[in-house]
């Protein structure tokens, strides 16, 4: 008699009836709904989530002895293994359940009547339990109410930033000394957790994962930014660099603001300046062939990497003879000067590749005929190019020659 009674309790018999009518109209064509019929389903579907939601984090709050029936860990866990879901998500819902069971009723009844949504739930309910522990009962509760009669009007993102500023509407006489204390710990939980790790996957690939301060991730994105997007004329056309991917750029201009570093303002290392140093014989500079050996672990480069990377100075070669005996070492007295620099920038104005129209001011400086082969440091011999065209002045697989304007046009090796 007990059992019969439990099997028709008004919750048991909600569901049931809900999966009854769902099984009479599934096979209903929506296609043939007017307008407004469409509307009202999806409305009313997104109103019957939002309920069911609630009513689904109200059973979780109770069934404990679920889990402890069968076994599992959890109430998570038993659904999860039982609807083939994820248990992660689900154990989010358990824990947003027990707390709008023990402290959030309020949140709780809107969205048993249809108002708050889950995902606004757990926005709601993640602001709350942020507030400072010495606020009093009032001003928690009215923090509640108005976010629950936000969420009326606001999608979850929207209803976020407002539950990240509720103190300023609920106590502004406190808000602005308890955000800047939680802003401070914020930022000194961020620095405490900041790690920066590198992987060597082979092929001359490496990954390198970094988790650091939103500020600092602000700066390097900007930075970055600034090589992925110069500055252009409107009636440019666009280049190579503008076909591809967005991501991928930011990994070039990654690797293009550290090469853009100068050693001379970074700490002392080993005693010294912060250079990088290679070793390459002379005739292997000399005919692109052959590899550069860098000390102390640093990666091995090839021939036409060193001398690209030599034009700015961001390494020191350090030219061998046939005994290995040091023919030169570094590049000081063989850059452009300053001088020459706004020089070439006047003359050339942009890069100097065929339809390249980037700014003198975002450029490289490049010698047309490379010191190892006798080049001079003047300005006839010195072109400015952005990065994208001075990686392919000094790439094996493309030539290149000098148009009667001046302009560079480049061919691929066949």
């Amino acid at each position: 008699m007990v059992a019969a009674q439990l099997t028709h309790h008004p919750l048991v018999a909600c569901v049931e009836q809900v999966s009854a009518v769902l099984s009479e109209v599934c096979d209903y064509e929506p296609l043939y709904l007017d307008t407004d019929a469409k509307k009202t389903v999806l409305l009313g579907i997104a109103e019957a989530e939002r309920r069911l939601a609630g009513l689904k984090l109200k059973t979780m709050a109770a069934a404990g002895d679920v889990a402890e029936d069968s076994g599992a860990r959890d109430v998570a866990a038993w659904t999860a293994a039982h609807t083939r879901a994820e248990v992660r998500p689900l154990r989010q819902q358990q824990k947003l359940a027990r707390a709008i069971d023990d402290h959030w009723a309020r949140v709780g009844a809107a969205m048993t009547d249809g108002t708050v949504s889950l995902e606004q739930a757990l926005v709601i309910v993640r602001g709350l339990e942020a507030l400072p522990d010495h606020l009093g009962l009032e001003v928690i509760a009215d923090a509640e109410a108005r976010l629950v009669d936000y969420a009326r009007t606001c999608n979850p993102t929207e209803l976020a930033l407002l539950a990240d500023r509720i103190l300023f509407y609920v106590a502004p006489e406190i808000a602005e000394a308890e955000e800047a204390k939680r802003l401070e710990e914020e930022e000194q939980q961020a620095h405490d957790k900041t790690t920066l790790r590198t992987k060597r996957l082979g092929h001359g690939w490496t990954r390198t994962t970094i988790i650091h301060p939103d500020a600092s991730a602000d700066r390097l994105q900007t930075y970055c930014e600034a090589f992925t997007s110069p500055r252009k004329r409107d009636d440019a056309l666009g280049g190579e660099e503008d076909r591809i991917p967005y991501p991928r750029r930011m990994g070039l201009a990654f690797g293009a603001l550290l090469e853009h570093l100068d050693p001379a303002r970074l700490p002392a290392h080993g005693g010294d300046a912060t250079t990088l140093l290679v070793t390459i014989p002379l005739a292997s500079l000399q005919t692109d062939l052959g590899v550069g050996h860098g000390l102390s672990g640093a990666t091995d480069l090839s021939a036409s990497q060193i001398r690209r990377l030599a034009c700015t100075a961001k390494i020191i070669p350090a030219v061998l003879g046939a005994r290995s005996e040091i023919l030169d070492l570094g590049r000081t007295r063989r850059l452009f000067s300053p001088a020459q620099r706004r020089a070439m920038a006047l003359r050339d104005k942009t890069c100097r590749a065929e339809g390249c129209t980037i700014p003198a001011t975002w450029t490289e400086a490049h010698h047309l005929r490379p010191w190892s082969q006798g080049g001079n440091t003047d300005l006839d011999d010195g072109i400015l190019a952005c990065s994208h065209h001075h990686h392919l002045l000094h790439n094996p697989r493309y030539t290149y020659e000098v148009r009667p304007d001046g302009r560079i046009r480049f061919h691929r090796k066949r």
